[in-house]
């Protein structure tokens, strides 16, 4: 937790001193990588050196469900750039940029539109822009935005653990597990459902993120070595209880059976009082400060 901590007030200071003309703050990464709570532990950083950043919600930008990308099974595809309504999000943050307000869209996700309602934005002196987003190094969506208005983050879970047969822990079992643990108590989600949607998650990552992790200018690690502790009594019977079924589907199958062996070596945890409320695992697992 230091050692995130340390990360952010470097990432403060590096931000703070490219102010003059970097004017977007974007703050990238894949999946369950820590993209809330790190937008927030910034903010309040930045603050700390008197300067204030103005949150664009990118959900905000989605395109109405009539007007989404699908993939091949014909289901909504959210893990796309297009699935953002891109011209619109770039129009609006170079009038940010250029000091000139923007009426800012709201976007309901049950109704799968937007409400007509919208938000007044405009940057004062002393202020920043943020974006916070899967995709936010991706090109196409900051496109026409100048790269040195742009100040690029990029988070992962850089962990450097190996396990009981000495193999590096995959970087995206961790992110799994996180979102595994998320979408079941925060959004009403089955592990299943986040299990054998996680290829298509994988998928985008690859197309859309790592070609474009040469232009981050900060590269910061959420990864914490003590986490998969909690995760496994949260999801070990479920990985059981999958595999038990012999299902068809063969990523989600191989990677339900390489997370289950790693999660039988370490031993388990329940008491969340030793994770502090602003930690970034607190996204995941709840009961965090701002719960």
């Amino acid at each position: 937790e230091a050692r995130y901590a340390t990360e952010v007030e470097a990432l403060a200071d590096d931000v703070l001193r490219r102010s003059d003309t970097a004017r977007l703050v974007i703050v990238a990464g894949p999946s369950s990588s820590g993209k809330t709570t790190t937008t927030n532990r910034l903010a309040e950083a930045l603050g700390r050196r008197g300067m204030e950043l103005v949150a664009v919600n990118v959900d905000n930008y989605f395109r109405n469900l009539d007007h989404q990308p699908r993939d091949r099974k014909g289901d909504y595809d959210y893990e796309t750039p297009e699935a953002i309504d891109l011209p619109l999000l770039n129009e609006h943050l170079e009038e940010l940029l250029a000091g000139r307000p923007v009426e800012s869209p709201t976007f309901d996700f049950h109704t799968g539109r937007r409400t007509g309602e919208t938000t007044r934005l405009q940057l004062e002196e002393g202020q920043l822009a943020i974006i916070d987003t899967l995709h936010g190094l991706s090109r196409t969506v900051t496109g026409k935005i100048p790269a040195e208005r742009k100040y690029r983050i990029y988070l992962e879970t850089l962990s450097q653990l190996r396990d009981v047969d000495d193999r590096w822990v995959r970087w995206t079992d961790i992110r799994l597990l996180r979102r595994m643990v998320r979408d079941r108590t925060q959004r009403g989600k089955s592990p299943r459902e986040t299990l054998e949607h996680w290829h298509y998650v994988r998928r985008s990552e690859k197309k859309h993120i790592l070609p474009f992790l040469g232009d981050a200018d900060f590269v910061l690690n959420t990864a914490f070595p003590y986490e998969l502790a909690w995760y496994r009594p949260l999801t070990e019977d479920f990985f059981r209880a999958y595999l038990a079924e012999n299902p068809s589907d063969g990523d989600a199958a191989e990677r339900a059976a390489q997370v289950l062996g790693l999660l039988a070596t370490i031993h388990p945890c329940e008491d969340l009082t030793c994770i502090p409320e602003d930690s970034v695992l607190r996204e995941f697992l709840g009961g965090g400060r701002d719960a």
